[in-house]
């Protein structure tokens, strides 16, 4: 249980990791097609901040306490922060590389919920997998060049 507790932290860093970056980049986002990625990456990053408490909560369930703090965040984390304000296509593509470490740490967790039966989490990461193939879906699909 303990390996799955360390697990839902880090899931739960990643996702706040990975919803502060797109909030980021959505605050700092320019170009000529400035509205459409501003609302893009506001619907990506509300969707990922609308299951931190729910991570949070499932951590607390299994009666541990969840992290909160940045320091413990960035220690846990393994989404990298940006300080730069790269082009909009350059912040989408750093977003589109996160997924796959999104997804590899929800996989894993997923497992360990499975070994322990804990099936009401494995099917919240299930879902959490779900939201992540969209995202990447949609941010390859907004990458793609016109021919």
């Amino acid at each position: 249980m303990e390996e799955l507790i360390q697990s839902l932290k880090v899931t739960l860093a990643n996702h706040y990791a990975f919803y502060l970056k797109t909030h980021y980049y959505h605050w700092n986002v320019t170009g000529s097609n400035f509205p459409q990625y501003h609302n893009f990456l506001e619907g990506i990053y509300t969707e990922v901040y609308g299951v931190v408490d729910q991570i949070a909560e499932e951590i607390r369930g299994l009666d541990a306490y969840a992290p909160g703090s940045f320091n413990r965040f960035i220690q846990l984390s393994q989404i990298q922060g940006d300080e730069t304000v790269p082009p909009a296509e350059v912040m989408l593509q750093r977003l589109l590389d996160d997924v796959p470490v999104m997804l590899a740490n929800i996989e894993r967790t997923y497992e360990l919920a499975e070994q322990v039966h804990a099936h009401h989490i494995s099917n919240f990461l299930a879902e959490r997998q779900d939201a992540f193939n969209k995202h990447a879906w949609m941010l390859r699909s907004t990458l793609k060049k016109m021919a």
